[in-house]
């Protein structure tokens, strides 16, 4: 873990000692059952402001019980000396003023917003939470920190509702299956237009013997309107207004409908991003669609290029040209994927999907293919590979200086 998170903190952090600022060693932060929590945060945001005394009470009283936590201010100040008067109110450490390494950890934690708190875990660097904001906010005296999330089948154990109404032991029906969790709502629209594609779907499934199966868990705003809207369904759903179905959100990081998230057996996550595979695969011929080192650019993957830098070459789209690219990119994609939760470059072939001349357009890259490009939406900047022939060593050199920071980037816009 010390390694882990010096490589993203530094190595040391700052604390207030009297009038001056001492370094502490990122490294003593770490341990067996301590946990370090990340705080983004800024003095010129008053929800900030508003939650920081809230933030120092918990702090505090976590203290009183054992050296368990520390808290890692990491600045959306504009400028030095706001960072400093806000810092001095806080009892915890901070990362040095370093636009620079705010903008990394930012994009490491896909931080859209502030205040944002995130948990991790002291001894594996693991994410315990990113929603430490909210656990803070509804558990102010920290009687359940560090708010590790439950198991799903913790979650969902209970009675679940049938298309007829009946009422079904969760566990005992959901025992052995791979399990689509579908997150939507009659009032919005893009939910009423994907609902019949699953529907289809789910048929399909079933009738190939697929061991699957889906659970509504319903944002409508009445009874009569989840009543309307099941009845158009064939599969299970949680009862409307159970608190279960607020958890499964939180747990998922649920921040929009409609919403499918994909679980094996053991109720681990296969991928969050369920619909935008079901309306490319709407046979369900490569369900329960696991991730793949390397994926075509498709609209599904506007997402990851607006929250991750990922690496992309542009084709002719033609059958062969796809082929080629997938060999070139795969050895250094599956390093990177098998990274898991630590990945942070993705990888695509562009092909003939709409969104390709979109994206070329946005980033200004010129229309000669092969292209090879990293683009860095988040920072908004994009690399572009020099090589006139593209090898699966010229991409493995490529990515080496994207992360050793020796690329020499475009930048999307100017200074502000």
């Amino acid at each position: 873990m010390a390694k882990k998170l010096e490589a993203l903190l530094g190595d040391y952090v700052l604390r207030q000692n009297g009038d001056t600022l001492e370094q502490v060693p990122v490294g003593s932060l770490c341990g067996e059952g301590r946990v370090v929590g990340l705080y983004f945060s800024a003095h010129w945001c008053p929800p900030c402001r508003n939650f920081t005394p809230l933030l120092i009470d918990l702090y505090k009283n976590v203290k009183k019980s054992g050296d368990n936590l520390e808290i890692v201010f990491v600045s959306w100040d504009r400028d030095e000396a706001s960072y400093k008067e806000y810092f001095s109110s806080m009892p915890w450490t901070a990362v040095p003023f370093d636009p620079k390494k705010k903008a990394k950890l930012t994009k490491k934690f896909r931080v859209q917003g502030i205040p944002k708190f995130v948990l991790l875990d002291g001894e594996t660097g693991k994410v315990i939470t990113c929603e430490g904001y909210a656990c803070v906010i509804n558990d102010k005296d920290g009687c359940e920190f560090p708010w590790r999330p439950k198991k799903f089948q913790e979650v969902i154990q209970g009675k679940l509702l049938c298309s007829d109404q009946k009422e079904v032991d969760a566990l005992e029906n959901l025992k052995g299956k791979t399990l689509c969790l579908y997150f939507s709502a009659h009032w919005c629209p893009p939910c009423r237009a994907f609902t019949p594609i699953l529907v289809k779907l789910y048929k399909k499934l079933h009738e190939d013997k697929k061991n699957v199966e889906i659970i509504f868990l319903s944002s409508d705003r009445s009874q009569e309107s989840f009543d309307q809207y099941y009845d158009t369904m064939p599969w299970l759903a949680v009862p409307f207004g159970d608190p279960r179905i607020e958890q499964l959100k939180n747990l998922f990081a649920v921040d929009g409908i409609p919403m499918l998230v994909v679980l094996d057996e053991k109720g681990e996550v296969i991928t969050i991003n369920g619909r935008g595979a079901a309306m490319m695969d709407e046979e369900g011929l490569e369900f329960p669609w696991h991730p793949k080192p390397v994926n075509e650019l498709t609209g599904n993957a506007a997402i990851q290029l607006n929250e991750s830098a990922c690496l992309v070459l542009f084709t002719e789209g033609e059958d062969e040209d796809i082929e080629w690219a997938t060999e070139v990119l795969t050895e250094t994609a599956t390093t990177e994927h098998n990274k898991g939760e630590d990945q942070e470059l993705f990888f695509f072939f562009g092909g003939d999907d709409e969104i390709c001349d979109s994206v070329r357009s946005f980033a200004k890259l010129p229309d000669p293919c092969p292209l090879l490009v990293i683009l860095d939406f988040p920072e908004q900047k994009v690399y572009k590979c020099t090589e006139k022939t593209i090898t699966s060593d010229v991409v493995k050199d490529f990515v080496r200086g994207y992360f050793s920071e020796t690329l020499e980037p475009v930048l999307l816009r100017g200074p502000e």
